[in-house]
């Protein structure tokens, strides 16, 4: 198994700057898109990202926002939008009307949508990788799955074994937030959620899953 290639890389490089070029295009975009387009301007991690900036934020543990809260969150992401804005996309989010959002249901609305067969790929790749069934892939999961003796670095002795399989785990993490080397299917979902968005093949995206983790 091999961490994303450079075609991934790629694919990430394009989805980011097509999404920076649609951001400052001037058209008008519903606040939601701004907010997805603001994601993906920021690769693969984005909405990732932004997930772990929000949970960061739960201090009562309800996996739930409120509005102060929601208004916060956006505001830190720098995006050029209005309180107004923020507000009717609270209340897109809110649909029962009960003044929070869940926080799952948030970002499943977000991420971009994707047959069932993509779906079921990543989810394959996932439970590949996640060796004790326990829901979250770890370092230990992957030394099962990942043999790192044929890793430049490794051989060069630049980097140790548990070194090179953090940054693997830190691909699905990006450089904010919280690095904390575990990854749940949400983040994996939502990682691959993105890449996806940047492939019109189904078969293309279906053969690059099984490459990357060799199933």
């Amino acid at each position: 198994m091999e961490a994303p290639n450079g075609d991934l890389y790629t694919l990430e490089a394009n989805l980011a700057s097509k999404a920076l070029r649609e951001l400052t295009d001037g058209a008008d975009k519903d606040p939601i898109t701004k907010l997805r387009l603001l994601c993906f301007s920021r690769g693969a991690t984005g909405i990732l990202g932004l997930g772990r900036a929000f949970r960061a934020m739960d201090d009562d543990g309800s996996k739930a926002l409120n509005e102060e809260e929601f208004i916060t969150g956006i505001r830190d992401t720098g995006l050029d939008v209005t309180e107004e804005e923020i507000k009717q996309m609270f209340a897109t989010f809110d649909e029962d009307g009960s003044g929070s959002i869940n926080m799952t249901e948030f970002l499943l609305k977000l991420r971009p949508s994707m047959p069932q067969s993509r779906l079921n790929i990543i989810d394959q790749a996932f439970d590949k990788m996640d060796r004790d069934d326990d829901g979250v892939i770890t370092i230990q999961d992957l030394k099962n799955v990942y043999s790192v003796k044929e890793h430049p670095k490794y051989q060069s002795g630049e980097k140790s074994e548990d070194e090179i399989l953090t940054d693997f785990l830190h691909n699905f993490e990006g450089g904010r937030g919280n690095l904390d080397g575990k990854i749940t299917r949400e983040e994996f979902v939502n990682y691959y959620a993105t890449i996806s968005a940047s492939i019109d093949n189904d078969l293309y995206f279906d053969l690059m899953m099984r490459q990357a983790y060799r199933m």
